[in-house]
């Protein structure tokens, strides 16, 4: 793991990229772990979570709950500019859901253990309220 101030020297959207593998992996472990599906039902269960859609409606939800500086975070990625355009969500959407994945990743790579896990049972609270 990188130390804090190496992290705060990446581009925002490297946050995301890390964020968006390890928000997967939770919601993945999470189906397993509470469901008995079969994998393709799990695969289809986990898309729920994980679109453009959900992951900016959690982020909304949760947002006033994050602290200052997860809420810079948020403000960092959902402002750094992406070329990569959505194919299967709005733009406005898809740039939340880059914010969100943004802070997941950025609290892993700092290795806050402790503030990813509460923000990650979080969601799965929140999405089973959607």
């Amino acid at each position: 793991m990188k130390n804090e101030k190496e992290v705060n020297l990446m581009s925002p959207i490297t946050w995301a990229y890390v964020g968006d593998s390890v928000y997967e992996l939770y919601i993945r472990k999470h189906l397993v772990e509470t469901t008995n599906l079969k994998p393709n039902k799990l695969h289809i269960e986990a898309v729920k979570f994980v679109k453009a859609k959900s992951q900016a409606e959690i982020l909304n939800r949760i947002y006033e709950e994050l602290t200052e500086k997860e809420q810079d975070i948020v403000r960092r990625t959902r402002n750094t500019e992406n070329h990569h355009l959505p194919k299967n969500a709005e733009l406005k959407d898809y740039i939340y859901a880059t914010a969100f994945e943004g802070l997941i990743g950025y609290l892993y790579l700092t290795n806050d253990t402790k503030r990813l896990e509460e923000i990650l049972k979080q969601c799965t609270n929140v999405e089973c309220e959607m």
